[in-house]
């Protein structure tokens, strides 16, 4: 029985099961803790909570689904591959999480990329539609959305006594055209729009600078308050803006493989040796790159935002939380940004980041420090 269960279903146990174990063990730890923290700074603290911190905090909380109760389903599949223990109600929780974040990540990335777009080339309208209560709307939507398309996906099969595995049994042509449907319509055209959509965010962002290069020239409103303070904004508006786009494009990156993975698997109906060799490598990749998406953004978000950094700190060191003073300087080269994701002071007094306005330009650079 054994010869022949691993003849057709192959072996029980994956050949890369200690390294993959391994990549995975740390992609877990990582990823634990740093989507805890940005659930926790976000919750927190009231500066935070804003439209745009509500979709990272939509997106934090899918990451850490995936990676509580997804990896370890799939450390579990590769140490043993059949018979699949956990029954149907095992199987069909297992394809509905996988499937429901898959969705909801990708959607939850799109609003956030409109949200930006508005907020950035529509500021006027941006007043009305990018706010908390919309926000609120369109992340109940979008998780809606992502559990009405995951239900049909799942069953499992049993054919033989110690062979149950976690597949679908529905036809295979009908399984090829639900995998090709939703990875056109939940990767392809999400992120073809999400493109186009940045594309036009970094014109819109071009042609400011551009505006303001000018207006420093001229030395037209230099030294007055309002055009300081619309300095201010911009300089955020830009640096988050940026950490964003990164976002986007590391979401895209890491999320290519799995989709590749399963157009493969629809694609290829006649099945080889080379396509088999490739497809398990492909597989690998797909799920290494998976899991590592939903610990990468509390990463980004440390390097690339001030605001974020500076409270994962306070809340690793139990530091309490305290507003300042606002500061403001009117110098023609000098103001004092307050944060990243918000236009609240610092807490502790812990940070100020300067921005330097060389020829219309507003440079920021981090001059503080913290420590534990």
């Amino acid at each position: 029985e054994i010869k022949y269960l691993e003849k057709y279903l192959g072996p029980r146990r994956s050949s890369v099961f200690l390294p993959v174990c391994l990549i995975y063990l740390i992609i877990f730890l990582v990823g634990v803790v740093g989507n805890v923290l940005t659930c926790t700074v976000i919750a927190r603290n009231k500066v935070m909570w804003t439209p745009t911190n509500y979709y990272l905090f939509s997106l934090a909380v899918s990451d850490l689904l995936v990676l509580l109760l997804g990896m370890p389903l799939e450390l579990y599949e590769l140490w043993q591959n059949y018979p699949f223990l956990l029954g149907k109600g095992g199987c069909y929780f297992k394809t509905f999480l996988f499937e429901t974040v898959c969705l909801a990540s990708i959607l939850n990335v799109t609003a956030l990329s409109v949200e930006r777009y508005i907020a950035v080339v529509h500021p006027l309208r941006a007043k009305y539609v990018v706010t908390r209560t919309h926000a609120k709307r369109v992340i109940l939507t979008v998780w809606g959305v992502s559990v009405l398309c995951a239900v049909p996906n799942t069953n499992i099969n049993v054919e033989i006594p110690n062979s149950a595995i976690c597949t679908l049994v529905k036809p295979r042509w009908m399984y090829n055209l639900t995998i090709q449907v939703t990875t056109l319509l939940f990767f392809i055209l999400p992120m073809l729009t999400i493109s186009v959509l940045y594309l036009l965010i970094g014109l819109q962002l071009k042609r400011e600078k551009l505006r303001q290069a000018l207006e420093a020239k001229s030395g037209f409103g230099q030294d007055s308050f309002c055009n300081i303070r619309t300095q201010q904004q911009k300089a955020r508006r830009r640096q988050v803006t940026k950490m964003l786009f990164v976002l986007v494009v590391v979401f895209g990156i890491c999320w290519a493989p799995f989709h590749t993975d399963r157009l493969m698997w629809s694609f290829i109906s006649d099945w080889t040796d080379n396509h088999l060799e490739i497809f398990e490598y492909v597989h690998i990749i797909s799920g290494v790159f998976f899991y590592l998406s939903s610990a990468v953004n509390p990463i980004l978000y440390n390097l690339m935002s001030t605001r974020f950094r500076e409270m994962f700190k306070e809340v690793m060191c139990h530091r309490p939380h305290h507003i300042t003073p606002r500061k403001h300087s009117l110098s023609v080269t000098r103001v004092t940004l307050r944060s990243t994701l918000s236009d609240a002071p610092l807490s502790n007094g812990a940070a100020a980041v300067e921005a330097m306005v060389e020829d219309g330009e507003v440079r920021v650079k981090d001059e503080t420090s913290f420590s534990c």
